[in-house]
């Protein structure tokens, strides 16, 4: 009926300012509630119905706990020496707090790691360099100032020693699994040269020579008695200290589910015995595309491939 509504305003009104006034009085219950919570130290984070966090404020830092004692390569580094505790706990402070770079490191671990593992087992070098490797790129083809290059950051010369074919078109330092073996046949030369995997890491960073010769200087072939310059004497308690992080990540603030750990892509194998004219038409005649191509073989360096010499290359293609 005509009228009506405007008869019943005030009692809507009177409905509405109730309702908004109840709506007003919990919400400023529950802000004071949640001020209290914070004040008292009730900050939870759940993961999968789990606590990860349960603490008074995500501010707080708290020390890595240092190990007494920790090994390379079955050969064990005494951290209850003063001295030694200090530069291991000085490597693990940087690599525990750098959360950005050491969380990808962790999911990268979950590709690489079974490809660099297996080519150390065939070539009876220890499992813990793959560390070395971590330590020098973060596991990526990584390019220093030095103009080193790849997972192992090899020099293009020290590459070239070691069998990596560079050229215009190639670049084999980006190939993971023959920089891999490379970095292999460095270890073991260095090791048969310093007598130890610990100073065959060291001879990885400064050269064989360096170490070499404060060995003949110092009267000592222990890495832990050495005085060397400050990059490498950090260097292996560098490595040491990312060996203890991507073993231990919850020890170190790290969680992570199997699902956050990178994968393996699968591939197909196709070996050529001659040129590529066109790498874009190559990739799309194996059902793939430029991009994928280059990802899976980025020591192809340019969009085509002369291979003069007809040397057999294995491409990996993953299909689209």
């Amino acid at each position: 009926m005509p009228g009506s509504d405007a008869e019943n305003m005030p009692d809507k009104i009177n409905k509405f300012l109730i309702a908004a006034l109840v709506i007003s009085t919990v919400a400023l219950a529950v802000s004071i509630v949640s001020f209290i919570n914070a004040k008292q130290g009730s900050v939870t984070i759940l993961r999968e119905n789990k606590v990860v966090i349960s603490d008074s404020t995500l501010q707080k830092i708290f020390a890595p706990n240092v190990p007494d004692d920790i090994s390379f390569c079955s050969e064990k580094a005494d951290l209850s020496k003063a001295d030694l505790r200090e530069r291991f706990d000085r490597e693990l402070i940087a690599n525990s707090f750098a959360h950005g770079s050491t969380l990808i490191i962790l999911k990268r671990s979950g590709k690489y790691f079974p490809v660099i593992e297996t080519i150390l087992k065939k070539n009876n070098v220890p499992d813990d360099l793959k560390y070395l490797c971590v330590a020098e790129s973060s596991l990526s083809n990584a390019i220093s100032p030095s103009d080193a290059v790849g997972f192992w950051q090899f020099l293009e010369e020290t590459a070239k020693q070691y069998g990596l074919e560079i050229n215009d078109e190639i670049d084999e330092r980006y190939h993971v699994e023959k920089s891999t073996e490379a970095a292999c046949k460095f270890l073991k030369e260095a090791k048969q040269k310093a007598g130890n995997w610990a100073l065959a890491a060291a001879s990885y960073n400064s050269g064989m020579g360096g170490v070499h010769s404060q060995i003949e200087l110092q009267k000592k072939n222990n890495f832990y008695d050495l005085l060397l310059n400050q990059e490498t004497s950090r260097y292996l308690f560098r490595i040491m200290s990312l060996k203890y992080i991507l073993e231990n990540p919850e020890k170190c603030g790290y969680f992570l589910n199997d699902t956050d750990y990178y994968k393996p892509t699968e591939t197909e194998s196709i070996e050529i015995y001659s040129g590529i004219s066109d790498l874009v038409a190559f990739a799309f005649s194996h059902k793939t595309n430029y991009k994928l191509l280059k990802l899976h073989n980025p020591w192809l360096r340019k969009p085509y491939l002369t291979n003069k010499e007809r040397k057999t290359y294995t491409i990996l293609i993953e299909k689209i």
